[in-house]
Order: structure tokens, then sequence, then C-alpha cells
């Protein structure tokens, strides 16, 4: 007797979520590289020196930010920070929720939601523990400035970017028995 499988994945039905949940190394892999980075950071490199990289286009620089992403809502109130914190954990409990319902072979979207958990608590972490965040990357071009930026930030962009490829890309339409079949399996139970 064959095993069952998720639609259009191939996966055991029973290993799905395993599967699944084996991408959360990848949001494991981007808090330690954020967090080693801006360890590094804070300990080579003393704030308002800037270090040229690629002159013309990236330096490292060294600036706390007590806004959200690239600077944002940046102010010096406590209270603000709390705040933004509390968003932070609510934004990260969305975003596992949805890891949550999405089936194992929507990998894109899994790699997305993974990308920005990882980053949400690679940022969460700093706000909680220091009231602010350790921002370093700054590309420029001529005087014009991109607010600088960290390891988390970068994972959330590229995840926000890799959710709206996966809603813009064309669904299969699903076979008309299977969808059948899940009907009858839903209403018999």
């Amino acid at each position: 007797m064959s095993q069952p499988t998720e639609p259009q994945s191939g996966i055991p039905a029973t290993s799905a979520p395993r599967a699944k949940y084996a991408f959360l190394f990848l949001s494991l892999a981007v808090l330690v590289l954020d967090q080693w980075t801006k360890w590094l950071v804070e300990a080579h490199l003393p704030r308002g020196i800037v270090e040229p990289i690629v002159p013309g286009l990236l330096n490292l620089v060294h600036v706390k930010n007590t806004g959200i992403a690239f600077g944002l809502f940046a102010t010096g109130d406590g209270r603000a920070t709390w705040l933004l914190a509390a968003l932070g954990i609510v934004v990260l409990g969305v975003v596992l929720v949805y890891l949550r319902v999405t089936p194992a072979s929507d990998r894109l979207l899994i790699v997305a939601l993974c990308l920005v958990a990882g980053g949400a608590v690679g940022n969460l972490l700093d706000r909680i523990a220091a009231g602010s965040v350790t921002d370093f990357i700054d590309v420029y071009v001529g005087s014009h400035h991109w607010p600088a930026f960290n390891v988390a930030d970068s994972a959330i962009s590229i995840g926000i970017v890799l959710m709206l490829l996966d809603t813009l890309r064309r669904r299969e339409p699903q076979d008309e028995e299977a969808t059948e079949a899940e009907a009858d399996a839903t209403a018999a139970s």
C-alpha cells in the first residue's frame, strides 16, 4: 500500500510537516548571521566611523536604530521602543501562523516566511536587549544614501519580495477530481 502524498509535492503526507519545518533552519541561519555581524560591528567599529568597502557604493558604518527597518519612525522615546517590540512580536506571531497553514508544497512562500521570521527575531532580540537595533550597511550613489540596514533587514526585505513573487506566480488549477475529493472529505468530517 502506498503512502498518501501531499497534493502536487510528492512528499509523503506524514513527513510533509517535518519537511516544511526543516526550513526553519533558514530562520536560524539568518538569526545567527545577523547577531554575529552585529556583534562584529559593535566590537570592532566605533560609532561614527565610516569604513569604505566599495568607494561610491558601499560603506560599513555603526549606527543605532530606534525605529523600524531602515530607520523609519526612529525616535529617542523608550515607549516607542517597547511599542515597536510589541509590534514585532505580533508580526512574528502572524508569520508563524501563516507558516503553519502554508502547504509544504509551497516552498517559495515557506522560504519567504522563514526569512521574515529569522530577521524579525534578530531585530526583536536587539530591541528588547538594547532598546535599539545595530545597523551597519550603508549603500549609496554619490551623495544619495539609502538608510543604513543590517542582515535582519535584508532577510525581511528579501522575504517580502519573495512573498510578492509568490502571489504573482501562476497557480496550476487543481484537478477537478482532487477538488471534489477534498470537498467530500471536508463534508464527511
